[in-house]
């Protein structure tokens, strides 16, 4: 199994992150409706779904099918002052530092049997809440570095450069501008790069909404929310964790009824794992034989001989032409003699940008 990216799952207490953790991964980690003071942080690996890889695992009927995967981890849930210690802290946001990417689970849904951390349900206050704690954990690394490099000895040339990198940063923090907001140069960047620093990453917004929100396609505050995430180009979901919940203990068969019956075209989980996948820029290509059908990850614009490598260092060092054809010509057509018949199969060169989708097969000598 290849682990493509790192996802972390973040969020107050309480507000369905574990529920859909262990729907993405299909893990059986524990839920509550009380305040656990858990620290652990869970983590597992979750397919992306992907029709593509489906169908052409049905054609050739392979001995091995294996899709692209992402590693997610679910951290106990934050409080407000979590960085100045409070609740059980915010000691396990280390675990997630090194993780490609954030989801913010926000609650929308209201449930009496399930109490709200602050009392009320409010989607903008919680993700500004979590925002802020990040925001600080952040700061507190940078202002123990600046003091650290200030109270040496003698200041290094280099420790010059990054002393003004972090002040930059610092201040940023401190009018509360994310890390990932500023315009840096790779200079700068490549100072910060062995830091990662929370408020860096990317982050997805999820909104965890109740049935009749969902079918209403409404929520308390979704305008605010809305226009927050606009303003930062933040990608948001929304989803419903007791219908995804519901889904999950269906029988296979009756699945696609449930979902009909509610217009779901694809479930939330799929579209989180998916959307998680697409915010970092990855696309797949596909190889397909008897063997095996595989999705292969790599980032957009990656060229084929760079994509060969993804497979083995000796395909990328031998590489000759990658016969490449379109998903969409071989779906279409019902077989490759056919879409080899129709002039549809090309030879590209190691220039050749690879392009989502594509089924690559490749001509290599060592």
């Amino acid at each position: 199994m290849t682990v493509n990216l790192n996802c972390g799952l973040i969020g107050l207490p309480m507000v369905g992150k574990t529920t859909i953790f262990n729907l993405l991964t299909g893990a059986d980690a524990e839920t509550s409706n009380f305040l656990t003071g858990k620290t652990e942080t869970n983590s597992r690996a979750a397919v992306v779904a992907d029709p593509r890889v489906d169908f052409l695992s049905a054609m050739y009927k392979p001995r091995k099918t294996i899709h692209a995967m992402i590693q997610f981890s679910d951290v106990p849930g934050l409080v407000q002052g979590s960085s100045q210690g409070q609740g059980v802290g915010n000691q396990f946001l280390n675990s997630i530092r090194n993780v490609d990417m954030l989801a913010h689970i926000v609650r929308a849904f209201a449930n009496n049997d399930v109490p709200h951390v602050s009392g009320e349900v409010n989607p903008l206050r919680d993700i500004e809440t979590i925002n802020m704690e990040l925001l600080l954990a952040d700061m507190e690394i940078i202002e123990k570095r600046i003091e650290r490099i200030k109270n040496g000895k003698k200041v290094k040339k280099e420790n010059v450069t990054e002393l003004e990198v972090l002040e930059k940063c610092l201040s940023s923090l401190e009018n509360e501008i994310s890390i990932g907001q500023l315009d840096l140069t790779d200079s700068e960047k490549a100072v910060l790069k062995n830091y990662s620093f929370l408020t860096e990453k990317p982050i997805l917004l999820v909104i965890n909404t109740d049935e009749q929100q969902f079918k209403s396609k409404s929520y308390p505050g979704k305008e605010l929310v809305e226009t927050y995430a606009s303003e930062r180009g933040l990608p948001l979901l929304e989803i419903c964790g007791k219908i995804e919940m519901e889904i999950s203990q269906l029988p296979a068969e009756d699945r696609e009824l449930f979902m009909a019956d509610l217009g779901i075209v694809e479930s939330g989980i799929d579209r989180l794992a998916r959307a998680a996948y697409d915010f970092l820029g990855l696309i797949s290509f596909l190889t397909v034989g008897a063997d095996e059908v595989k999705a292969w990850t790599v980032q957009r614009n990656t060229d084929a001989k760079s994509a060969a490598g993804k497979i083995h260092s000796d395909i990328e060092r031998g590489f000759i032409r990658a016969e490449v054809v379109k998903y969409r010509d071989l779906e279409s057509l019902g077989s490759m003699a056919k879409v080899k018949e129709k002039g549809l199969s090309r030879l590209e060169g190691k220039d050749y940008i690879v392009e989502d989708g594509d089924i690559i097969n490749f001509r290599f000598n060592v």
